[in-house]
């Protein structure tokens, strides 16, 4: 197995133990979970660039590397919502976009038709991260910060909506894009 199929089964590993840092209530387990957050993104920075510029692309990569970012966001944004940082809504949204994207390249797949990552879906892919990294540090920050510290609460309250927004509004408008670009699939059926 090469390096970048390595980081991309590392990076499901600290998913299992982000999820696991997240749901327990010791003293620095938010900035852990942040640090494995963080850990886990790079990896996926590192296993596109490594496999695309070593020529080590595989099937296994182009299938497991974009499931292993939807676990590892999916993961993360429904561990935020009894942190009440996103709306249960928003990740009902962000997690079906991910779903049906996925169905659609299966369906492509089937008939021996790639689609490509794009712009926007790499866009959508890093504000999600920025939104998710933001949330964790400010809770990290909190952990050392009394939380009623006004400006953590302004951050969480005004930054942390506008994140939410702009990354629902991509994540949207990337899905729609990525349907319509491709709907001749989908009138085939």
């Amino acid at each position: 197995m090469n390096l970048p199929n390595q980081l991309t089964l590392a990076r499901l590993a600290m998913t299992a133990f982000f999820v696991i840092v997240m749901s327990l209530n010791f003293t620095g387990s938010k900035s852990l979970a942040l640090l494995i957050f963080l850990l886990a993104t790079i990896t996926d920075y590192l296993d596109g660039v490594i496999a695309r510029s070593q020529h080590l692309i595989t099937d296994f990569g182009k299938l497991m590397d974009p499931l292993a970012d939807k676990i590892l966001t999916a993961a993360a944004f429904i561990l935020l919502i009894p942190l009440q940082a996103i709306p249960a809504w928003v990740v009902i949204v962000i997690v079906s976009r991910e779903f049906v994207i996925t169905g659609l390249r299966l369906l492509a797949n089937s008939k021996n038709i790639l689609i490509p990552a794009e712009k926007l879906g790499k866009h959508k892919t890093a504000w999600q991260m920025i939104t998710i990294l933001f949330f964790l540090a400010l809770l990290s920050i909190g952990e050392f910060v009394p939380h009623s510290s006004p400006w953590l609460e302004f951050a969480w309250n005004s930054c942390g909506l506008f994140l939410v927004w702009v990354t629902t509004l991509l994540t949207v408008y990337s899905g729609i894009s990525y349907l319509w670009k491709n709907r001749n699939l989908i009138t085939e059926t």
